[in-house]
C-alpha cells in the first residue's frame, strides 16, 4: 500500500511543475524529492513524469495518479478531522444506562448539563439488562452504566455487599457515593413523628419491594435489624406507584439516597436505628485508552454533580 507521504510528493511535483519547486515546499532536498518519485514510479511500474524544458509534467499515466491522490489525501484530512472532532467533543454520541432511582434526578441533570457544555453530542439512555450492565460497557455497547455494589457483590444475601468484584476485563469502576437507605412511612403513620424509627419497630410492617437494585437490598442486615425476615406483601418496580401504596398505608419501604428528592406528599422518610449499610454507586467505563473522551466529560459532570454539597442536601435530608 503507498503510503501517505509518497502521495503528498507525487502532488507536490505536479503542482510545483519541478522536483526543486516541491522540494521547496515540502521541506526537502531536491534528490530526495527525485528518489521518492522514483522510488513509487518502480512501486508502480509506470512512469508518472516526463522532463520538459522547465522542469517536468504527468504522464496520462501520472495525471490519473495525481487526480487520485488528491482525493485520497483530502478523504485522509476529512477523516484527521472528523476524528478531531470527536476528540474536542465536537461530535460523537454517549449511550448510558442507568436504574430508575438514578434516573429520578441524577441522570436527567447530568444530560442536561452535558448537552449545555456539548450540544454536538448525542446523548442516549439505554435498557440494558442488569444482570449484563458490566459485560455491555466490555464489549463497547454501553458507554458508561452507573451501577451499585449491590449489583457487583457476587452474592446478593451476603452480608457484607460494599467491595465490589470487577467482573469483565477492560472495566473500571469508579465510586461516586454512598448511598444511606431511609425508611418510607405514610404520613400518618404511628412513628411518622419520631426523627429516626427502630427498625425493630416495623417487624410486623407489610414491605414494599423492588426491581434491583431499588429493593430491599441485601437480605441478611435487614434481618437481622427487624429481628425476622420482612414480610412483602408488594413487589413493584415503578417509584410513584411504591410511593401511592405507600400514602394509602399499604405497607413501607426503602428509599435510597438518590429517590429522596422524588418523595410525594403523604410520604415521609425517616433515618432507621440502626444505619443499614449504605449502597454504593458506581459508574462502569472502558479503561483508558479505550475510553471516548465524552465519557470523561460525563463522568467529570457526575462527579461534580454530587460533590456539590446543595445537591446531596436536598437528597438527604428531605
Amino acid at each position: 500500500m503507498l503510503d501517505t507521504w509518497a502521495l503528498q510528493v507525487l502532488v507536490a511535483v505536479a503542482d510545483h511543475g519541478s522536483f526543486s519547486g516541491a522540494a521547496e515546499a515540502l521541506s526537502m532536498t531536491q534528490p530526495a524529492v527525485s528518489r521518492r518519485i522514483a522510488s513509487l514510479e518502480r512501486r508502480v511500474g509506470v512512469r508518472l513524469f516526463t522532463r520538459v524544458p522547465r522542469g517536468v509534467r504527468p504522464t496520462p499515466a501520472g495525471e490519473v495518479a495525481v487526480d487520485l491522490a488528491r482525493d485520497s489525501l483530502a478523504r485522509l484530512r476529512t477523516l484527521e478531522a472528523r476524528l478531531a472532532s470527536f476528540a474536542q467533543l465536537a461530535t460523537g454520541e454517549l449511550r448510558l444506562s442507568a436504574f430508575t432511582s438514578a434516573n429520578i434526578v441524577l441522570v436527567p441533570e447530568a444530560f442536561r448539563r452535558f448537552a449545555s457544555a456539548y450540544p454536538g453530542v448525542s446523548l442516549s439512555l439505554l435498557q440494558t439488562d442488569q444482570e449484563a450492565l458490566l459485560t455491555a460497557v466490555g464489549d463497547g455497547r454501553i458507554d458508561l452504566a452507573l451501577v451499585t455494589d449491590w449489583h457487583l457483590s457476587r452474592d446478593r444475601d451476603a452480608t457484607d455487599a460494599s467491595v465490589p468484584q470487577r467482573a469483565v476485563d477492560g472495566v473500571e469502576l469508579i465510586p461516586l457515593l454512598a448511598e444511606e437507605l431511609w425508611a418510607a412511612l405514610p404520613a400518618g403513620h404511628r412513628l411518622a413523628r419520631q426523627r429516626r424509627v427502630r427498625l425493630s419497630d416495623l417487624k410486623e410492617e407489610t414491605w414494599i419491594d423492588g426491581g434491583h437494585p431499588d429493593c430491599l437490598g441485601p437480605t441478611a442486615p435487614l434481618f437481622e435489624a427487624l429481628g425476622a425476615a420482612p414480610r412483602i406483601g408488594f413487589w413493584c418496580d415503578d417509584w410513584n406507584s411504591k410511593q401511592a401504596l405507600v400514602t394509602a398505608g399499604a405497607g413501607v419501604m426503602l428509599v435510597p439516597t438518590l429517590a429522596h428528592s422524588a418523595i410525594r406528599p403523604g410520604v415521609v422518610l425517616r433515618a432507621t436505628i440502626p444505619p443499614l449499610p449504605t449502597r454504593g454507586l458506581y459508574v462502569a467505563v472502558a479503561v483508558p485508552p479505550l475510553r471516548a473522551p465524552a465519557v470523561d466529560a460525563m463522568l467529570g459532570i457526575l462527579t461534580d454533580l454530587l460533590a456539590e454539597p446543595s445537591f446531596l442536601t436536598r437528597r438527604t435530608r428531605p
